[in-house]
């Protein structure tokens, strides 16, 4: 009887605990767990690893043990000792700290390898939740202490010996061209002076003339060698010798390189402020012209953007007796100089206005729409050379009306033609706008002529209409003064007692006509000064032959028409005589040069713009 009863005992209790176990919990906490299952994790004590701290790997432990505590996570910790590498993988509580160092992102399902230190050094460790997670180590992207390469060092100590040569070789491609321009500037310097040609055109684009710094003319390439985008001209400004509306002009001393302080050239520095930078740029567009190159046009050399100091320079030739203007101020003429002056402008106004070039080579007409003697410079053998281009104008063929109108009324009201002042010029023609520049230039020889000794007495300079105007004349006054009154600056009966003169002032009364169309090209007037001798022999052999007609009544009786005719007629008889000559085998060297130089001004224009 006991034992059946101790028997039903013992199969009671089986299944209790069987229960017990299986279901650890119930709903609701109605019955609490009497025990719960704890984490598997890697367990083995410090061990040498083959893992160096990059990408991936394993920690290779063997040993899986059950966490003693159900808050404990799984732990791996990578240390590097003296190039060796050991791990070590333990169950740790992480609310503790372990070697110091307290745990964060121990609820991560991986083993992220992280950096801690601690008294004992850097070490590497992770911390995961999952089951056996400390067993597979990332490390990303890379972790630990940087593993030197030798690679590195290998690529510098292979690259050295090319970095030194290509030190080396551009050491000496420098020194070389730092060598060679230093001759070709002592070349430069030591080498004769080019000798000036005769007066008129001349087809060389060698005629490049500057000032030295003893004031004789020179031709100068120092400028145009030198790469102007990289570095400025080696100049220093000297002195200021005139200011304008939109510029300053400046003599300054262009050094050579490599030379000493006493050698230099002396040249010429317009400087634009930055408003005005328009107008330097127009200037220099027109300079920049090869064709533009002619002696009677002011040699340009370069133009450079100061933008340091927010200025734009103009670098050209220096010509040390200053303006037409002032030099007329201080100085009078004689008819030899009147004739240079005179025969040099109009040459370079023609080359201005022509198409091409004295040797045939095409070329832009430009015209300079604010000609005055202030605008031209005189050089050292008394010729004149246009300057200040800031408001010319290139008769390009693809400019159209609209751009022609749009060019606005410019220039000085004093040397306005009648034309710009009342705003009608012919937009279709432009031929109207080289005419205006001929009206200017008229004034101009008229200012040559006031103060040319030959006329008899010489008054004090004043430009052109004198005190019946303003000092400085407004467009509305020049109006009055030239559109109602019809006036012209005066020409006194004592001028026209000199036969050279006579011809001259015939010339300027053609080209200051009130209509633009019955105006002589400036070509005809740099033929006219040409053949000026020929024509004052003719007449005096004519006055000396024909005693019984007063010298006033034969001058009263010659009217500028019959003056073209006599022109036209000696241009007739000049040319029969050199073919007769060279057919004759009689052509002298001289008559030769003397036929050169009158050819070479002329060009296929006609002499007055209406024919």
């Amino acid at each position: 009887m006991e034992r059946r009863g101790f028997s039903l005992l013992w199969w009671g209790t089986i299944p209790f605990l069987f229960v017990s176990v299986l279901e650890p919990s119930r709903v609701d906490g109605m019955f609490p767990p009497s025990f719960s299952l704890k984490k598997l994790c890697k367990f083995c004590d410090v061990e040498s690893s083959s893992c160096n701290g990059t990408g991936s790997c394993l920690s290779n432990c063997s040993i899986t043990a059950i966490c003693p505590q159900e808050e404990e996570v799984c732990i791996t910790i990578w240390r590097k000792n003296e190039g060796n590498y050991s791990i070590e993988t333990l169950c740790h509580d992480p609310s503790k700290p372990l070697y110091g160092v307290e745990l964060d992102d121990y609820n991560s399902s991986t083993c992220a390898m992280k950096e801690k230190k601690s008294s004992g050094g850097p070490f590497f460790i992770c911390s995961c939740t999952e089951d056996e997670c400390n067993d597979n180590l990332s490390f990303t992207p890379i972790v630990g202490t940087t593993i030197e390469s030798p690679v590195v060092p290998v690529i510098l100590v292979s690259l050295l010996p090319l970095l030194v040569l290509a030190v080396v070789v551009i050491a000496m491609f420098y020194w070389y061209r730092v060598h060679r321009q230093r001759k070709l500037t002592q070349e430069q310097w030591d080498s004769k002076k080019p000798k000036r040609k005769g007066k008129g055109l001349d087809c060389s684009d060698a005629c490049a003339i500057m000032m030295d710094d003893d004031g004789s003319d020179s031709s100068s390439t120092h400028a145009n060698n030198l790469n102007h985008n990289t570095e400025p001209l080696p100049i220093e400004l000297d002195l200021q010798v005139g200011k304008g509306r939109f510029a300053e002009v400046y003599k300054a001393k262009l050094r050579q390189p490599g030379s000493s302080a006493d050698q230099f050239e002396t040249v010429a520095v317009k400087i634009f402020p930055e408003e005005e930078y328009a107008s330097w740029k127009n200037e220099k567009d027109i300079f920049s012209d090869i064709n533009l190159r002619h002696d009677n046009v002011l040699h340009f050399l370069t133009a450079e953007e100061r933008k340091m100091s927010n200025q734009y320079w103009l670098i050209t030739a220096f010509h040390p007796r200053g303006n037409l203007q002032e030099y007329l101020t201080r100085n009078l003429v004689s008819w030899e100089d009147l004739r240079g002056l005179g025969g040099s402008l109009a040459c370079g106004v023609a080359h201005l206005h022509s198409d091409h070039t004295a040797c045939g080579r095409p070329k832009v007409p430009i015209v300079h729409r604010d000609l005055k003697s202030s605008n031209i410079l005189v050089k050292q053998d008394l010729t004149c050379c246009l300057c200040d281009f800031g408001l010319g104008l290139r008769l390009d063929n693809t400019l159209t009306v609209d751009d022609l109108a749009n060019s606005g009324q410019v220039g000085t009201a004093r040397y306005m033609a009648p034309e710009v002042l009342e705003s009608r010029l012919n937009l279709e023609n432009i031929e109207s706008f080289k005419q205006t520049d001929v009206y200017s230039m008229a004034l101009v020889l008229w200012e040559i002529t006031s103060r040319c000794h030959a006329i008899g007495e010489v008054k004090d300079y004043e430009p052109p209409y004198g005190s019946k105007v303003q000092m400085h004349p407004g467009v509305e006054s020049m109006k009055d003064h030239l559109l109602r009154d019809r006036g012209r600056p005066e020409i006194p009966d004592s001028w026209i007692s000199h036969q050279g003169i006579a011809i001259v002032c015939a010339s300027i009364e053609e080209c200051w006509d009130h209509d633009p169309e019955a105006r002589l090209t400036a070509q005809c007037v740099a033929e006219r000064f040409s053949d000026v001798e020929d024509e004052m022999d003719k007449l005096s052999s004519r006055s000396s032959s024909d005693e019984k007609i007063p010298a006033e009544e034969q001058k009263m009786s010659t009217t500028p028409e019959e003056e073209r005719q006599i022109t036209a007629e000696q241009k007739e008889e000049d040319k029969a005589l050199v073919e007769s000559s060279v057919s004759d085998g009689e052509l002298e060297e001289g008559d030769m040069e003397l036929s050169t130089r009158t050819s070479a001004c002329h060009t296929q224009h006609s002499c007055c713009y209406g024919n």
